[in-house]
């Protein structure tokens, strides 16, 4: 058995992803809109996000590496899929689980912003603050996390836990 707390739960997440896709279309009213999704954490998220997207839309993935099976970023970054769909003049919308150090969100919108995108904003489910090293910040937060280690809700530790309808914050000694 293992200890995990819940620190959001299934009704707080789906009020703040409605609130989230107002936002989303209020903000980018007039355009139409590539809403990238990077894999895996996102899957969960980005399925109830773009159903409360008011605006015409395409929908695209990538995947990226940095975690691999631990609980902190490696520091590289490797595009294991890139996108698929032509982004030239295009405004793009990246949407993740968890915004941490910021070093992959930063490198991927540099990616994109190289492909010519017309403009590139970043929406995360967690924007966690507290291990932040790049100059990055998105767009649209879902929540802001100081501190903690989260699963639930698409958020894995080691591939575990993402189909959990909240979200929970994962104790040390149950991260094996």
């Amino acid at each position: 058995m293992f200890f995990m707390r819940v620190l959001y739960t299934a009704e707080e997440i789906a009020t703040r992803v409605v609130q989230l896709g107002g936002e989303i279309t209020t903000a980018c009213k007039g355009s139409n809109l590539v809403v990238i999704g990077i894999l895996k954490g996102c899957f969960i998220f980005m399925s109830d996000l773009v159903r409360q997207i008011e605006l015409p839309l395409e929908i695209d993935f990538a995947r990226l590496a940095s975690y691999g099976k631990s609980d902190s970023p490696s520091g590289e970054v490797k595009i294991l899929k890139d996108i698929e769909i032509d982004i030239e003049n295009k405004n793009v919308l990246i949407v993740d689980d968890i915004t941490d150090t910021g070093h992959t969100l930063g490198m991927f919108k540099k990616h994109l912003i190289a492909r010519k995108a017309k403009s590139v904003k970043i929406c995360t489910l967690i924007d966690k603050t507290w291990r932040r090293q790049a100059h990055i910040r998105p767009d649209f937060t879902g929540f802001c996390l100081e501190k903690g280690f989260v699963v639930g809700y698409g958020l894995d530790y080691g591939e575990k836990y993402r189909t959990l309808p909240e979200i929970y914050v994962l104790e040390t000694q149950d991260r094996e």
